[in-house]
């Protein structure tokens, strides 16, 4: 066996608060990896309703990686909640039409912060919120609750409102082994054959896999 099959929406039989959601997102511009979840007793399919302000005119897109642990209640606000900010009022005039459309802005007009990204073996906790055009990299942990509103480095563990640094999980220079080594992107097969030196933290050990 070469683990659980990333087509099945339900990988644990008879517990469908966790989901492979690459399985059930509709919308093109959220991208998910195989075997990333999303575990949340009320309905852990519909993950796209977490993904909030996400207009497709807007063209953002949510990126997700691969082997991403996304805990119940966490949401990416999109770049379509934003306003202009660079008049006297960031009241939203114009979506009411009826003489207000006038003041329609400009596409430059209102900030945009591109894509979300999320890298691969990220874990994201409880009710956390990840703000527009944030980059969360490879091996980061957000705790649960943060408001994550810059971008968040490799294997670093971020917390808070605002979230900021707490530690890093490894030095540099392990660091840099471990995104060179990119044991997410491995065939299947591999992963499963070396599960236990991919979960003992001997980076070394991960380097010499075949």
């Amino acid at each position: 066996m070469n683990g659980p099959d990333p087509n099945n929406k339900h990988p644990m039989e008879g517990f469908p608060q966790v989901c492979f959601i690459k399985n059930t997102v509709t919308n093109p511009n959220i991208v998910i990896g195989e075997y990333t979840y999303y575990d949340d007793p009320d309905d852990s399919e519909d993950f796209e309703r977490n993904v909030l302000y996400h207009y497709p005119f807007i063209g953002d897109r949510l990126i997700i990686g691969r082997f991403c642990a996304l805990a119940r209640g966490v949401k990416f606000i999109m770049n379509g909640a934003n306003h202009k900010m660079s008049g006297s009022s960031t009241y939203p005039f114009s979506i009411f039409g009826n003489g207000w459309e006038r003041v329609t802005p400009e596409p430059g007009d209102l900030p945009y912060k591109g894509d979300t990204i999320v890298g691969n073996d990220v874990w994201i906790g409880y009710d956390s919120l990840i703000m527009p055009g944030v980059h969360i990299g490879n091996g980061a942990i957000v705790s649960s609750r943060s408001v994550v509103v810059k971008d968040v480095p490799a294997y670093s563990v971020v917390g808070g409102n605002p979230a900021r640094p707490i530690k890093t999980r490894f030095p540099q220079k392990t660091i840099r082994e471990l995104e060179a080594i990119a044991w997410w992107n491995w065939p299947i097969e591999k992963v499963t054959r070396h599960l236990e030196t991919i979960v003992s933290g001997d980076v070394d050990a991960l380097k010499n896999c075949s």
